[in-house]
């Protein structure tokens, strides 16, 4: 199999490759970066490169992460493009989008998106997109941002953690929702009503004592006010990290009403509980906070009835010396990039749940939040993103030869089953279990052209994410 006479660069057999929504025996003929074509296992290619998954692996499109703070420029020390973008290699994640917070500056402008393009020029090793921000200031004027190619516009409805993104009051909630409306953009939510927060300084160690000051009808009243906007506008909206389960119904009867919702949970939502959290670990604390085990099973069983759209990391590092001892002194955020994927297989397995069930939640759920369909997915004409991962392989998570910046994590010493053995960028392999990452040939990729997004969403046809300028 040739075109023109001029053979594949590669073609990739695995005895279970996920296709479909299904495994199957399969050839996976790359050309150009792209898949060119999928054919039976056996049937004869000519190619550059002829490899076979090993046995007792699949073949998985490279995950997509569309929620990861990299910190760069401006929070280096915390993180950066070269550590987390080696630390997504290496979990299996090809493609993730840049929170626009906690980098300094904020994403909040052209001219701030354009510092942080160069900061990340060359130094990615997977593909990198942006979010842009909601906040007071740039009221009014998101268009110059959507324009200039971020996938949308994340806002928080109570304190941020850091000066330079403010939070939006309800009336000033309301005017993003219209807004990103009238340029049917995506505004994307971190949901927590300040009114049902706890105000502190100092907790001590007792976890107890820091959930307690999050409860869960923050998010609930937050989500609520995101909801009635979303329905008498019309917007996009996405409900990030939730962690409530009992805000579940209320978005299940959301979309059922046909608003323009989705939502995102996290890995450490689904691997942990609150019980189980030691004192003064605060390598744990996030906002909003993990709940308690029936919480978890609830987020379970919101994925699997389809409420729930997409599982992503909220990686959220920090310095070491953030993480204090004291629930309400430490920094909230976890970092999980290049483990989270493993940690959510490892509890679905102790549920039973196959993975062909628990794989949209990581690839064409996010791809399709973001209207990236050229990703998630082995087809014709998607990008050659793609890990082999060995299902069954039993690990403990050592934090520090993990590849983010900062050894901490919430994961550090969790019993894991599953293990990312390669990673094929556009065709490539640029990280193994073994050698670690070995080439580093991420890109720079922007909104797709809004036509060719409406026509992706309505027939499925493959958007090929552009360039960035």
């Amino acid at each position: 199999m040739s075109v023109g006479g001029v053979p594949a660069d590669l073609v990739l057999r695995a005895r279970r490759a996920w296709i479909d929504g299904a495994f199957r025996p399969a050839a996976v003929v790359v050309r150009d970066g792209c898949v060119d074509a999928v054919v039976p296992v056996d049937q004869p290619v000519e190619a550059r490169d002829d490899r076979t998954v090993p046995d007792g692996c699949v073949l998985l499109p490279g995950l997509v992460d569309t929620h990861v703070h990299v910190n760069e420029p401006g929070r280096t020390e915390w993180e950066g493009f070269a550590s987390a973008t080696r630390a997504a290699a290496l979990g299996g994640v090809t493609t993730i989008v840049d929170m626009p917070l906690n980098s300094i500056p904020a994403t909040v402008d052209v001219d701030a998106l354009t510092v942080k393009r160069a900061s990340a020029e060359g130094r990615v090793a997977v593909d990198v997109g942006f979010w842009g921000g909601a906040v007071p200031e740039n009221a009014g004027t998101l268009g110059a941002l959507h324009d200039a190619g971020v996938f949308g516009f994340k806002c928080f409805t109570a304190p941020s953690g850091v000066d330079e993104f403010p939070h939006l009051g309800p009336t000033q909630l309301r005017a993003a929702i219209d807004e990103v409306a009238a340029l049917d953009a995506l505004l994307i939510v971190h949901a927590e009503d300040p009114d049902h927060l706890v105000p502190h300084d100092a907790l001590g160690g007792r976890y107890a004592d820091f959930l307690a000051t999050r409860p869960g009808a923050a998010e609930q009243s937050a989500v609520a006010r995101v909801v009635d906007g979303a329905r008498a506008s019309g917007a996009r909206v996405h409900v990030l990290h939730l962690s409530d389960a009992g805000t579940l119904p209320l978005i299940r009867a959301a979309k059922a009403a046909g608003v323009r919702i989705t939502v995102e949970t996290c890995p450490h939502y689904l691997a942990f509980e609150a019980a189980s959290i030691p004192d003064g670990a605060t390598e744990y604390k996030c906002c909003p906070p993990i709940r308690d085990d029936a919480n978890r099973d609830a987020l379970w069983a919101g994925l699997l009835d389809g409420t729930i759209d997409c599982v992503v990391s909220d990686h959220s590092p920090s310095t070491a010396d953030l993480k204090t001892d004291d629930w309400g002194l430490a920094w909230g955020g976890i970092a999980g990039l290049q483990v989270g994927f493993r940690a959510v297989w490892t509890e679905a397995v102790r549920r039973g749940i196959p993975l062909e069930v628990v794989l949209p939640w990581f690839t064409t759920g996010p791809a399709a939040l973001v209207g990236l369909g050229d990703r998630g997915r082995i087809a014709p004409g998607a990008v050659a993103h793609l890990a082999v991962f060995d299902p069954a392989a039993e690990d403990v998570v050592e934090v520090a030869a993990l590849a983010h910046r900062n050894p901490v994590s919430a994961f550090a010493g969790l019993r894991t089953v599953g293990r990312v053995v390669e990673t094929w960028l556009r065709g490539h392999l640029v990280a193994t279990a073994r050698d670690g990452v070995t080439a580093v040939e991420g890109g720079l990729v922007s909104r797709p052209a809004d036509p060719q997004h409406a026509r992706n969403e309505r027939s499925g046809t493959v958007v090929i994410g552009t360039e960035a300028p």
